[in-house]
Order: structure tokens, then C-alpha cells, then sequence
């Protein structure tokens, strides 16, 4: 459930106005909106920032003492070869692979844990898709 129609609306006509890419970094993205747009408890927004970037985010319906469990950003410099930037809480996820990058302040002024996708790789989104429903767990 998204927070505004307006945000739904938004994202898509973002997906429909994304070319298909040759990193395939779409796929990746759809693929993690339809883990977060299947969670039930889960209320969802998207802030366009053409050219700089796309972010989803997602949180606990009930009010929370964060705003979101994660974001995940299409990161936009370049429309041709864009890539997604995941982040969450530093502590709500744990990075058994060391796959992300700690992040001071990096996530609404708090430290967050960012795991980069340059494209569709099935191994790193699943991990990242378990690191979803950590920081959603952990949540409450």
C-alpha cells in the first residue's frame, strides 16, 4: 500500500517510461518492489528526483520510531546505465558477506548499510532480499 496514490502513480510511469536495459537493472528493481509491495504491513513511497534519483521506500504502517525499514534507490546520472543503491539502518541488518558498505549518516541522518547493484545478479538479490525482511523483523 502506497502512502499517497500520487506515489503509486509516479513509480508507474517511471517503470513504464524505463527503457529496458542491458545490465537488466529494471528487473532487479521490479523484483524488489514486488517483495516490498507483497509485504501487508508494509507502507510504501517514492520520491522522483529525475536525473539525480528514484527512491522507494518502505515501512511499518503503524506509527514507528523510524520512518522505514529500507530504501532503495535508482540512482539516475546516467539514464542509459542506472543502478540501484539499497539501504537500511546500520543496525537492523547484519552483512554476513560483506557485500554492503556502512554508510555514516548515510540513511536519514542515521548510519545505514548500502549494498550497490550494477545489475541483475540472482545471488546478491537474494541476499538483499533476506536483508529485507531482516530490517522489516527487526522492526517489529
Amino acid at each position: 500500500m502506497f502512502k499517497e496514490k500520487s506515489e503509486e502513480e509516479a513509480l508507474i510511469e517511471f517503470l513504464s517510461d524505463w527503457k529496458d536495459d542491458p545490465m537488466d537493472t529494471k528487473r532487479v528493481f521490479e523484483s524488489l518492489f514486488r517483495q516490498l509491495s507483497a509485504m501487508q504491513d508494509s507502507l510504501l513511497g517514492f520520491n522522483a528526483r529525475p536525473g539525480i534519483t528514484y527512491s522507494l521506500r518502505a515501512g511499518k504502517q503503524e506509527k514507528a520510531e523510524r520512518p522505514l525499514y529500507v530504501m532503495v534507490d535508482v540512482i539516475d546520472d546516467d539514464p542509459e546505465g542506472r543502478w540501484l543503491s539499497v539501504c537500511f539502518y546500520g543496525d537492523s541488518v547484519e552483512d554476513p558477506e560483506e557485500l554492503g558498505d556502512l554508510i555514516p549518516g548515510g540513511l536519514l541522518g542515521e548510519d545505514g548499510y548500502c549494498f550497490d547493484l550494477y545489475g541483475y545478479d540472482e545471488k546478491t538479490l537474494s541476499y538483499i532480499c533476506r536483508r529485507i525482511d531482516e530490517a522489516r523483523s527487526y522492526m517489529g
